[in-house]
């Protein structure tokens, strides 16, 4: 499966995904081509090689005739998409980024959906630019995108609502759950439009996931940066068909004052609240004292109700938190016919390529008890599906 890693250490914008992807082999005949299939007029499309702090990349730059645009909505915006010739997948993409756009927008101005007016962001330029990207990801076969956590400025900008703080109101309300970090640096280096490509197109946040690396492609942003190269790296390679990569949030926390019980309930509380899983595990801690090191793995949106859970349940006084890669068997659920009736298990794929089948513990505990036999027969009869040769899985 092939897939791109952005790198997003001078942040993201439209125009430097559209750079990055032309300087990792989109051909500009082929993405000028696709746009024109728009009906918008008024702009001509550039792309040069351009140097930023001793790197080249690509920069691309959508020219407008004319200085005024109508102020679309969301509607005019689904309209013009929809009108161009461009694979289903791209219109829906493309429109699923302006809906994401739509929603933010709504709430930030306290207005409905239909009745937001796109300005910056419902220019020529800007819609160029989102299907333009999306367009170019399809184009080079790119089948899943992982980003890295992003860099935000400070300060302040302005736009068609006057003078705003940075990032940009829209900016972090389409980051909401994903990694940021402050640049330290009075630029906007996260637009509204990059923030919404990279919440909509993303399959997970954080580091790069395992690939065999193929290309790599740099696209250029509008200044030059004083403390890093204005650049937006693509790193494109292919990883494991059978293996899926994600981003989890790890919470750690070691307590040597709390009973045993109140681990265990706490315990059962994460569980509850939707963790993926929960490790206790054994620590000798200041003054000799025995404790227990707690780790908990969840999906970074419940990273905040994990701990509330912690500190409500256990009394520690401080949570160590973090965003971590993983790379995971594809996995579902199953059924088989057994000696017992119908029986839920695991199936997952291996690196192979191959299907496998696992005991799923409650229900091989449940017939285990119906039927008065040992657990361990039970589990052994489904793994022994892997082994025979007439079972189809």
């Amino acid at each position: 499966m092939k897939s791109a890693y952005l790198d997003c250490f001078s942040g993201i914008s439209g125009d430097m995904l559209i750079g990055a992807l032309l300087d990792a082999g989109l051909p500009f005949e082929k993405l000028r081509a696709a746009l024109r299939t728009l009906p918008l007029e008024g702009y001509s499309l550039e792309s040069e090689r351009v140097e930023r702090t001793r790197l080249y990349g690509t920069r691309f730059k959508v020219r407008q005739s004319f200085h005024e645009h109508p102020h679309r909505n969301l509607s005019d915006i689904k309209g013009i998409i929809g009108a161009c010739s461009l694979s289903h997948k791209v219109k829906e993409k493309s429109i699923a980024v302006f809906e994401r756009l739509a929603g933010v927008e709504a709430a930030i101005h306290n207005v409905a959906t239909d009745e937001v007016r796109f300005h910056e962001v419902g220019a020529v330029d800007s819609i160029i630019d989102i299907v333009g990207a999306v367009f170019g990801i399809e184009f080079l076969g790119i089948e899943s995108i992982h980003v890295s956590s992003l860099p935000l400025g400070q300060g302040f900008t302005e736009c068609a609502h006057g003078r705003i703080p940075l990032p940009a109101p829209a900016t972090l309300a389409l980051l909401k759950e994903v990694p940021v970090y402050s640049a330290n640096t009075p630029f906007e280096l996260v637009t509204p439009t990059g923030a919404a490509l990279a919440k909509e197109l993303a399959e997970s946040f954080g580091h790069m996931p395992a690939m065999t690396l193929e290309t790599t492609g740099y696209g250029a942003g509008t200044r030059d940066l004083p403390d890093r190269p204005n650049l937006l790296r693509i790193i494109i390679g292919r990883q494991e068909a059978e293996t899926q990569a994600d981003t989890v949030a790890v919470l750690e926390t070691d307590i040597d004052d709390a009973s045993p019980e109140w681990m265990g309930f706490a315990m059962e509380r994460l569980f509850e609240s939707g963790a993926l899983d929960v490790t206790f595990l054994p620590a000798q801690m200041k003054k000799n004292r025995p404790g227990v090191h707690v780790q908990v793995v969840c999906v970074p949106h419940l990273a905040n109700a994990m701990m509330d859970v912690l500190f409500a349940e256990t009394g520690t006084l401080g949570i160590r938190h973090c965003y971590s890669q993983r790379r995971v068997l594809k996995r579902s659920s199953a059924e088989v016919d057994s000696p017992w009736g119908i029986m839920k298990v695991k199936k997952a794929v291996g690196v192979d390529g191959r299907a496998f089948l696992i005991p799923e513990y409650e229900e091989c505990r449940r017939i285990a008890t119906q039927k008065g036999l040992p657990l361990r027969d039970i589990y052994s009869w489904v793994s022994g599906l892997n082994h025979n040769k007439g079972y189809r899985i």
